[in-house]
């Protein structure tokens, strides 16, 4: 019985300190994002951070081909934001950086040999493959970064502004509409046509299997659903970790090679 107690004790005092953690690292984002946003200048640090990675890869690595697509995009956001395209810019400045930085911690840890997140594994493994095509690669960081890192990064913006997803609504729609104008210049740009032989070729195949629209309507759920369960840390871990390595599994697809080495 003492045992039991004392086993029942520990749990309690890791739970507390965890806690006690998480309340200490959300009170420095608060503090960090307030500082950074107060001339709504937020989404500057990460642009140049993007741009510095480009001229960093080689044009035609994977990731590199993912880089140059999110840039645009999150220089996109940022000329919104400035031109009063948002109804609330803090809030929309907010989840563009929570959300741009998800992509850069991913690719620091590349740097620093820990572990990627699940979802962009398939990309940063696949990004020198020969038989992968630039579009495979454009997609397949499109669909980590919606599939899982826009949902954490919608809750990380929460805990920031305190505020439920409800209150983003609006900047995550909008942000959506724009990913939807840039996904189809993408696939413009870099899968043409179509005429007969593009109707013929494996990749358009591939790619009929895959919409962002669904993606960001999976992504809206998830945020939703994980700020349910913010009071049930266990829980909403094992939720991110399996939504994680669903989107992983779905990017492994979407750079199967079609073409020979």
């Amino acid at each position: 019985m003492a045992q039991t107690q004392q086993i029942g004790q520990n749990r309690r005092i890791g739970q507390s300190d965890r806690a006690e953690r998480i309340d200490r690292i959300d009170r420095i984002d608060r503090i960090e994002i307030g500082q950074e946003l107060g001339e709504f200048q937020a989404v500057d640090p990460v642009v140049d951070r993007m741009r510095a990675l480009r001229s960093a890869w080689h044009p035609t690595d994977g990731v590199a081909v993912f880089n140059r697509v999110y840039l645009t995009v999150t220089e996109e956001i940022g000329h919104a934001i400035e031109a009063g395209g948002f109804a609330d810019r803090r809030a929309a400045a907010t989840l563009d950086v929570r959300f741009a930085e998800r992509y850069l911690a991913a690719v620091d840890s590349l740097a620093t040999g820990r572990p990627a997140p699940a979802c962009w594994r398939p990309l940063f493994h696949s990004r020198r493959h020969p038989g992968v095509r630039p579009l495979q690669f454009a997609l397949a960081g499109i669909n980590a970064h919606i599939g899982h890192d826009l949902a954490l990064a919608v809750v990380d913006a929460c805990r920031i502004l305190e505020c439920a997803p409800a209150d983003l609504e609006d900047e995550f729609d909008r942000v959506g509409d724009i990913l939807v104008l840039l996904e189809e210049r993408i696939r413009e740009e870099l899968m043409p046509g179509p005429d007969l032989l593009e109707i013929a070729d494996p990749l358009t195949h591939l790619l009929g299997c895959w919409s962002l629209d669904r993606a960001r309507d999976g992504a809206w759920l998830a945020a939703r659903s994980l700020w349910q369960l913010r009071g049930l840390p266990e829980l909403a871990e094992e939720f991110t970790e399996r939504l994680d390595r669903s989107v992983g599994l779905v990017g492994r697809m979407l750079l199967t090679p079609l073409t020979r080495p």
